[in-house]
């Protein structure tokens, strides 16, 4: 099928949505309700904001932290990255910790752990693909009737339903409790088997609806171009029944198949739904991201657009067929996969009030729609973009490009570009960039030492851009605030067989030896003297007008790395705060935005984010408190209000050291 035929099927399912959704009533996103934090962004609609205002600008200097819980009993190692955001249901916090991915329930007063529930899967846990981390949190269900359940996706990807009170498996969901996802996800097709260490999945599951919605994340790099997908399932939240699965590389006789060319649909894998994924109920639509199909920089074996690969799919949370979807990026091979849950938003545009979903993604890029039909708000026109040259490689001719609202980070590189504190500086950043291959966003990666340059310098980086955090939402204004990084991958593609028997695969063209001890020490992976290539900011927060599309302002997330500020070529220069290339979690509340600096995770620690916490006006971006935590903010912070008082709870950790969940609030 080609793309205008694609286009053709897609304008009749939109009209046929209109037709449907013309009676249905608008259902405001409002965020998080009655206090509490009941979804893992906030909301159904993840908008990762509060109405509470306890907490505001006149007394935001008196919040001190009232609580710590530490992750030191909970798995042999320490779980430094701590990821998860917890959710607050009826006085009690429920989130997961530790490497073995623990639930917990927790007194959200105190800190006092409730009760825990630890599922042992052997070897298959062991070996997960994301076995390093704690997960991401857990989602929450009730009947309303005093049935309250904590659905959790374990490391080795079974579905568990615990009972909120006493942190028990509930005997009449699947087998005593537990659900092994392995099953029925192929079944009826001939696909490449699942093995232990493959398939996982680190974000919370979604529950929209009574159906429980999972999806998978596999391993970055697949060992051979016949790898699992990672389709996306529904279930009965009571029984654990599965009811459907939507193919995300469509199979024989289904819509999207023929853009997987040269039978590449039986084999390829990936294009999981790693991320958090939204819902609207009103609708009975669930709202899901798809990631990068094998392997991330090369897609030489699976010819075509290779739908729904980086795309945004509305599904009907009832039977799992498709209403709307929208393609990203055409045969990506930059791995720009789909990081964070769409968010969910009524907006007013030009006077019409829209039920809309938001797309943040890592190539800066905020995509909006009507999430009833999928008709963008804006434009969004396809362009024509560089070709690739690697032999075997069949880019596509044109990519997506939104209208608005504009981008909120670089976007490609070129000359103009690169840092220029100094002259000299400025000389040897050009130097240093013409190793490399530059050109425009979607410019393909290269071979590694072709046409003479070490690999492609791509911008923004293939994890980002934006991440996993994603952004936050004003839902009274339509603003949206999105932190993201500039700091550039270098994509040189090579054949290592030690890796994967395909052609190629990314790796190649990175510093070796000395010049990479070197450059550690300093700030990022390449730069002049031991500096970051690319002009600042390096970690930035952005304010988006969706009702407008347009940006309102973009400022420097944290302070100048000491790697800058100390640097001797630089003594007698003012130089700019400049951020620090880290992606922090945003929360925001009726008065204020939250964000912290970062993980503190960089390979290289003087280029790290560190461990404030600041408060910003939300019109402006200025700092109007900063807060030094014991720790860097890992999670994504959220807040509840419990017997009068307001909380703001939030992930920390530092390498070496046990991950804690604290609680800030006032006197």
């Amino acid at each position: 099928m080609s793309r205008e035929t694609g286009r053709f099927v897609a304008s009749m399912a939109l009209a046929i949505a209109i037709v449907l959704g013309a009676g249905l009533p608008a259902a405001a996103q409002q965020g998080a309700q009655d206090g509490e934090w009941r979804y893992y962004g906030g909301d159904l609609g993840s908008t990762k904001y509060s109405p509470l205002d306890q907490i505001n600008r006149d007394n935001v200097a008196d919040l001190d932290i009232v609580w710590r819980w530490k992750t030191d009993n909970f798995g042999p190692q320490l779980d430094f990255n701590f990821q998860a955001t917890p959710l607050m249901i009826d006085g009690v916090l429920y989130t997961t910790a530790g490497r073995r991915r623990n639930v917990v329930a927790i007194d959200a007063a105190t800190g006092e752990t409730l009760w825990m529930f630890r599922y042992d899967e052997g070897r298959r846990g062991e070996v997960a693909p994301l076995r390093s981390s704690s997960g991401r949190g857990v989602a929450h269900w009730s009947d309303g009737q005093g049935d309250d359940r904590i659905i959790h996706v374990t490391q080795g990807y079974h579905l568990v339903a615990l009972d909120a009170e006493t942190g028990r498996p509930v005997p009449t969901f699947g087998e005593d409790g537990i659900v092994d996802l392995y099953n029925g996800l192929y079944d009826g097709l001939d696909r490449p088997a699942i093995e232990d260490g493959q398939i996982g999945l680190n974000s919370p599951a979604t529950v929209v609806n009574d159906v429980v919605v999972v999806g998978a994340a596999l391993r970055a790099v697949a060992p051979a171009r016949e790898f699992p997908a990672g389709f996306v399932r529904g279930f009965d939240v009571r029984t654990g029944e599965q009811l459907w699965v939507f193919h995300t590389i469509p199979q024989a006789g289904e819509f999207g198949n023929d853009t997987w060319e040269d039978g590449s649909w039986r084999y390829t894998g990936n294009t999981g739904a790693w991320a958090p994924m939204s819902g609207d109920e009103e609708l009975g639509y669930v709202y899901v991201p798809v990631e990068t199909p094998t392997n991330d920089l090369y897609g030489g074996h699976r010819p075509g657009d290779n739908l729904f690969a980086e795309s945004i799919v509305c599904l009907d949370v009832r039977t799992g067929e498709r209403v709307w979807h929208f393609q990203f990026i055409h045969h990506g091979i930059w791995d720009y996969d789909i990081p964070t849950a769409p968010t969910l938003i009524d907006l007013n545009v030009d006077g019409r009030v829209i039920k809309a979903v938001a797309q943040i993604t890592k190539q800066a890029f905020t995509y909006v729609f009507d999430r009833a039909t999928g008709e963008p708000l804006w434009p969004i026109e396809e362009r024509p973009v560089p070709q690739s040259d690697v032999p075997g490689e069949q880019s596509a001719a044109t990519q997506p490009f939104p209208t608005r609202p504009p981008a909120f980070d670089r976007q490609g590189v070129s000359e103009e570009d690169f840092l220029d504190f100094t002259a000299e500086i400025a000389a040897e950043a050009r130097r240093i960039g013409g190793e490399y291959k530059q050109g425009p966003l979607y410019t393909p990666p290269i071979l590694a030492g072709q046409d003479g340059f070490r690999g492609l310098l791509m911008l923004p980086h293939m994890t980002g851009g934006a991440n996993w955090q994603g952004g936050a939402v004003d839902a009274e204004t339509g603003i949206l605030y999105v932190a993201s990084i500039t700091n550039p991958t270098i994509a040189g593609l090579v054949n290592d067989p030690d890796r994967t028997s395909m052609d190629l695969v990314g790796g190649g063209g990175r510093l070796r030896g000395r010049d990479a001890l070197r450059q550690r020490q300093g700030c990022g992976e390449i730069g002049p003297l031991g500096l970051p290539l690319i002009k600042p900011p390096w970690g930035r927060i952005t304010a988006l007008d969706l009702n407008a599309g347009e940006r309102l302002w973009t400022i420097a997330n944290g302070p100048t790395p000491d790697c800058v500020a100390n640097h001797p070529a630089l003594s007698g220069l003012d130089i700019p705060r400049t951020g620090k290339p880290e992606r922090s979690g945003i929360l925001v509340t009726k008065t204020l935005l939250f964000a912290g600096e970062g993980s503190g995770l960089m390979a290289t620690p003087t280029w790290a984010g560190g461990p404030m916490f600041y408060a910003y006006d939300k019109q402006t971006g200025d700092i109007i408190w900063e807060y030094e935590l014991p720790k860097n903010q890992s999670g994504v912070p959220m807040t509840y209000m419990l017997d009068g008082k307001q909380y703001i709870a939030l992930a920390i950790g530092a390498r070496g050291q046990p991950a804690e969940l604290i609680a800030l609030a006032l006197p």
